[in-house]
C-alpha cells in the first residue's frame, strides 16, 4: 500500500477533494483490473474516453480517483484528484509508485523510424557482455537481466514500464535500453523516466496512419529530446536532414555521429560482404558479422553510446567485432544450391531501399535479386506504392505478397503497392498473395548465386489475419525448402 499523496506529489494536482492521504494498492487505467484500494486514471485515448468509466472503477472498489474532469456526483469517502493531462500524470505517479526506478539505472532511450531494435539489442548484448547486468525494452522482446519477459510490439504502458524498470532495479541491473516508438512519447507513456541518454537514429515517412503528417510524425521524435534532462546525453544522427532539428531544443549534452560529415563520432565503410563488413571506426579498422551501411550506422550509435556511458575504446571495439545480426534484421542464410537468402524486418520504403542498396553493392551484376515483400494492413497506406515503386527498381524480379493484411483483405493492399509500378516494370512482377507459396516460388526461379530478400516480417513467427495471429516464420519456411528442394 502506498500514500496517494506521496504518489501525486510530482504530478501537479489542480485540485484534490476527500482523503489527500489515502492509501492505494495499485494503479490502473483499464477499469477492467480495478480492485479493492485501487487508484483509477481516467485517460482520454484515441478509442475511449476513460472518464466513461469512472462509475464501473468505483462499483469495482477503486477509493481514488484521477481525472481531468470531475465526475458531477461524487461519492463520501473516495478521493478525486483532478489534473491538467491525465495521461501524463499516469506517468509520473507510475514512477513514484515504484519508487522512481529510472533513477537507480542508466536508461537509455533510442528513437528514429528504422534501426531501434537492432541497435537496443546489441547495446543490451554489449553491455551484458562487459560484465555490466543489463536490461532490454524492445518491441521483439524484453529482457531483465537474461530472463525473457514477453513483448507486445510496442513500448509498454507508463505503469508496465515503471514495474518492468523497477524490476530490473531489483535484479540488480545497472543499465536499461530502451526502443521509444512515437507513439509512446505522443501517449506520455515515457513521462516520469529519467533519462541517462537519448539516441536518434533516422527519420522516413511511417505511422503516418496515427500521427496523420509527417510534421507531427516528426515532433513527436523531436519530444523525446526536448524532455531530455540537462545530466543526460543526446546522440544525433547528423547524416539524417533532421538530426539536427531533433537536438535544436534540448537541455541534453549533444553529440553527433555519421558516415559522411564532421562528427564527434566518425565511421567508414571500407568493405562490405554477405558475411561482414570492414568499418573504420574512430580511426581504426574493425571487422563486424554485421552488412550493410545502416548496419553501419547502427555499430557507430552503439560505439557512441557505450563510450558516452564511460567505456573505453578498446574495450568497445574488440566486442563489436565479434558481434552478429539481430533476428529477422539483414540475416543470411544459405541454401546447399548455394542461393543466398536474405530475411529482413524491412516494412518502410526508406528500410527497403537500405537492404536493397546493400545487396546490390554486394551482388555481382550477372546475378539475380529477387524481391519477396509486402505491406501490412491497417497501417500507413500511403508507403505501398512507395515500397513497391523501390523494390521494383532496385530487384531483378519482384513477388508482390501477403504480409500481415490484419482486418484488409491481402488483394487489397497488393493492389495499393501495383500503383507505384511503371508500366515498363510490370513484366518483371509477380502477385502470389499466399506468403509461403511466394517464398518457394521465388525459390525455384534463383540460380546458384542468386540472390533472394525476403522482406518486411523479419523475426515475427506468426501472420495476423482477420485479428488472429498464425503461425508463420519466414525462416522456417526458408529452411524446409532448404531441405526439399
Amino acid at each position: 500500500m502506498k500514500s496517494i499523496e506521496q504518489i501525486i506529489s510530482k504530478s501537479d494536482a489542480l485540485e484534490v477533494i476527500g482523503l489527500p492521504d489515502a492509501m492505494i494498492s495499485d494503479i490502473t487505467f483499464d477499469s477492467r483490473q480495478v480492485k479493492k484500494g485501487s487508484c483509477f486514471v481516467a485517460i482520454r485515448g484515441t478509442q475511449v474516453d476513460g472518464h466513461e468509466y469512472i462509475d464501473k472503477a468505483l462499483e469495482l472498489g477503486a477509493s481514488v480517483i484521477v481525472c481531468e474532469v470531475l465526475p458531477k456526483k461524487r461519492i463520501d469517502g473516495i478521493t478525486y484528484i483532478r489534473v491538467n493531462d491525465s495521461s501524463e500524470v499516469l506517468g509520473k505517479m507510475a514512477s513514484s509508485f515504484y519508487d522512481n526506478p529510472s533513477d537507480k539505472i542508466k536508461l537509455v532511450g533510442i528513437t528514429g523510424t528504422n534501426g531501434k531494435t537492432t541497435t537496443v539489442t546489441l547495446l543490451y548484448r554489449l553491455f551484458n557482455k562487459l560484465g555490466f547486468k543489463s536490461g532490454l525494452l524492445s518491441t521483439v522482446v524484453n529482457y531483465i537481466g537474461d530472463d525473457v519477459i514477453p513483448a507486445t510490439h510496442t513500448t509498454p504502458d507508463a505503469i508496465q514500464l515503471n514495474k518492468l524498470l523497477g524490476q530490473m532495479v531489483e535484479a540488480g541491473c545497472t543499465h536499461c535500453f530502451m526502443e521509444v516508438s512515437s507513439h509512446s512519447v505522443v501517449q506520455n507513456r515515457i513521462a516520469g523516466l529519467n533519462f541517462t541518454g537519448g539516441i536518434f537514429s533516422n527519420i522516413t515517412h511511417d505511422h503516418l496512419d496515427f500521427h496523420k503528417t509527417f510534421d507531427e510524425y516528426l515532433k513527436a521524435k523531436k519530444r523525446f529530446f526536448d524532455l531530455l534532462p540537462s545530466s543526460a546525453f543526446a546522440l544525433t544522427n547528423i547524416d539524417d536532414r533532421n538530426g539536427r532539428v531533433m537536438v535544436q531544443n534540448t537541455s541534453a549534452k549533444v553529440n553527433t555521429y555519421s558516415l559522411r560529415s564532421m562528427a564527434n563520432f566518425k565511421c567508414k565503410v571500407i568493405e562490405n560482404h554477405f558475411d561482414g563488413m570492414l568499418l573504420n571506426l574512430d580511426s581504426v579498422e574493425v571487422w563486424t558479422r554485421l552488412v550493410g551501411g545502416f548496419n553501419a550506422y547502427n555499430i557507430l550509435a552503439i560505439y557512441a553510446a557505450a563510450r558516452l556511458l564511460g567505456v573505453e575504446k578498446e574495450t568497445v571495439l574488440t566486442e563489436l567485432s565479434s558481434m552478429t545480426a539481430v533476428s529477422g534484421r539483414f540475416e543470411h542464410m544459405k541454401s546447399p544450391k548455394e542461393i543466398n537468402v536474405i530475411v529482413d524486418y524491412a516494412h518502410t520504403p526508406d528500410a527497403l531501399q537500405n537492404v536493397i542498396d546493400t545487396i546490390n553493392e554486394i551482388r555481382n551484376p550477372d546475378k539475380k535479386l529477387i524481391t519477396v515483400v509486402g505491406a501490412g494492413g491497417n497501417r500507413d497506406k500511403t508507403k505501398r506504392p512507395v515500397m513497391a515503386k523501390v523494390a521494383v527498381e532496385g530487384s531483378s524480379m519482384v513477388i508482390l505478397t501477403s504480409d500481415n493484411p490484419r482486418f484488409e483483405e491481402p488483394e487489397d493492399i497488393l493492389n495499393d503497392m501495383k500503383v507505384g509500378i511503371e508500366p515498363s516494370m510490370v513484366g518483371k512482377v509477380l502477385t502470389i498473395v499466399d506468403r509461403k507459396e511466394a517464398i518457394r516460388t521465388a525459390y525455384m526461379l534463383a540460380n546458384q548465386g542468386d540472390i533472394i530478400l525476403v522482406a518486411g516480417k523479419g523475426h515475427e513467427n506468426y501472420q495476423e489475419i482477420k485479428g488472429v495471429k498464425h503461425h508463420f516464420d519466414d525462416k522456417e519456411v526458408i529452411q524446409e525448402l532448404f531441405k526439399s528442394l
